[in-house]
């Protein structure tokens, strides 16, 4: 499960060793951890990493299809996860050390930065090769992150991005070797700690305006 931990003015979030998929346990735990986070007062910023072969591997698709009538509840929860980071009043960095797909692919694109291992891993949008369309507000928040071109290459092609390549598409802002991810994410964090506050909050909400819209809105069908 999710633990936090703080260095200095940055928070570090680890999502876990596993596959780190989006369980209701682990939302309500990733939750919680960010309260704590924007709770406190003074410089701050958030990492958020993981520990081994994943970063996230998206939805817990076994766990949705054994509660078939929570359908709309989870995917509720889970915009408002991605909704809750893309607006948090902090800097937020992503460091993938290891795979990312699907919704954690979305999870990385709701963080101001995100750092990825250059030599093994991917980035992916899977959806279109295992049938499951994205929400409206999923495709906001891909389109309103990534370029028109990179956006229409990983949502129609499925594409498995490397850190290279993902760098080249502007995916990700920095391809670094694996002993560097979690170093590199929190030193690129702490130099922008200071900027936390009601401010970056505003800035943040009202750049990604119909993006934050398009997640909170009550029809989000999966599917």
């Amino acid at each position: 499960m999710p633990t936090l931990d703080r260095q200095d003015n940055v928070f570090v979030l680890d999502l876990g060793d596993g596959e780190n998929r989006f369980h209701p346990d682990w939302l309500a735990t990733v939750n919680s951890a960010l309260d704590e986070v924007e709770k406190a007062e003074g410089a701050r910023a958030l990492v958020t990493a993981a520990t081994g072969k994943f970063y996230s591997n998206g939805l817990d698709l076994e766990w949705l299809l054994a509660h078939a009538d929570q359908h709309q509840d989870y995917v509720t929860s889970v915009h408002g996860l991605l909704a809750r980071m893309l607006s948090l009043p902090l800097v937020t960095v992503a460091a993938l050390q290891g795979h990312t797909f699907a919704a954690g692919a979305m999870f990385s694109l709701a963080h101001d930065i995100r750092v990825m291992r250059a030599d093994r891993g991917f980035w992916c949008l899977p959806e279109a090769d295992i049938n499951i369309p994205f929400t409206p507000g999923m495709s906001a928040l891909i389109q309103g992150r990534l370029s028109p071109r990179a956006a229409h290459e990983a949502m129609v092609t499925a594409r498995r991005y490397g850190g290279h390549d993902a760098l080249t598409a502007g995916i990700v802002d920095h391809a670094v070797a694996e002993d560097s991810v979690r170093s590199t994410a929190v030193e690129l964090a702490a130099a922008q700690a200071g900027k936390a506050g009601d401010t970056l909050g505003t800035i943040k909400s009202r750049m990604y305006a119909p993006v934050l819209a398009a997640l909170r809105a009550k029809d989000n069908p999966l599917g």
